[in-house]
């Protein structure tokens, strides 16, 4: 892998990661055009990039994340779901990484679902700040799980499970983006423990610098996500997921991919 195509993929990770369009289907597309998909650096990199990620989260809200301990233990109850499920699924959900077409199809369905979230949950458009509940946040975390599908968008997910037990846009924004800080961390550190071994000189440098890309990225993007999210709901996401999902397919079968 070059640092050329280290800084595309750190982009992609940091503006996708907290969008509901799916960061992993974005890598994944980006990765198998470039040609490096079958890379073993590559793969560790889509995974290890998103601390990055996970910093920006934790920069922008650190009063969440530094005045109440029970805030911590509500967010390890709701990746209780995610992390069961990875560990059992590990093998399966690595095979679906390696399938362009799993990809556009859940973009292409995901994309479906976002144009009709806003009609669905209408009661979500307050702005001010909720309290989740424990239970909340363990039906958040079973939603997240759907997410370990390519292609869907851990991000749509968690909104969208956040809603549907009665939490409010902006609410439920915020919530998947503190859930991705366990989910990731942990998803990150399983990767460094299995390939710590195999990780060279220049590999390491490769891993710092997209993680330092995809946090400051990511930073701005959080930001934008929320002011637009409260503006205009989730239909225009959805409306690029198809028309992304369905460029991909095309391009694809005429690269017989």
């Amino acid at each position: 892998m070059t640092y050329i195509e280290a800084l595309i993929l750190a982009i992609i990770e940091g503006v996708t990661e907290f969008l509901p369009i799916s960061s992993t289907g974005h890598m994944v597309i980006a990765s198998t055009f470039m040609g490096i998909s079958n890379n073993a650096l590559t793969k560790n990199f889509e995974i290890v990039i998103q601390l990055g990620a996970i910093v920006s989260v934790v920069v922008l809200y650190w009063r969440k994340f530094f005045t109440s301990f029970r805030f911590y233990l509500k967010l390890g109850f709701a990746f209780l779901p995610a992390a069961v499920a990875g560990f059992f699924l590990k093998n399966h959900i690595d095979l679906l990484l390696e399938n362009i077409w799993v990809v556009v199809a859940a973009l292409i369905f995901g994309g479906i679902i976002l144009i009709f979230t806003d009609r669905w949950f209408r009661h979500a458009e307050g702005t001010e700040e909720q309290e989740i509940s424990w239970f909340q946040g363990l039906r958040i975390g079973c939603f997240q799980c759907i997410a370990m599908i390519p292609g869907i968008s851990r991000a749509a997910a968690t909104i969208i499970g956040g809603m549907a037990v009665g939490l409010n846009r902006r609410t439920a924004a915020e919530f998947s983006f503190f859930l991705a800080v366990p989910t990731m961390l942990g998803a990150s550190a399983k990767e460094m423990m299995d390939t710590y071994q195999t990780i060279e000189k220049h590999d390491a440098a490769i891993l710092v610098f997209g993680s330092f890309v995809a946090f400051l990225v990511a930073m701005v993007a959080i930001r934008t996500f929320i002011g637009f999210l409260k503006q205009h709901g989730f239909k225009w996401f959805g409306y690029y997921r198809i028309v992304f999902g369905i460029a991909i397919a095309f391009i694809a079968f005429l690269r017989n991919l």
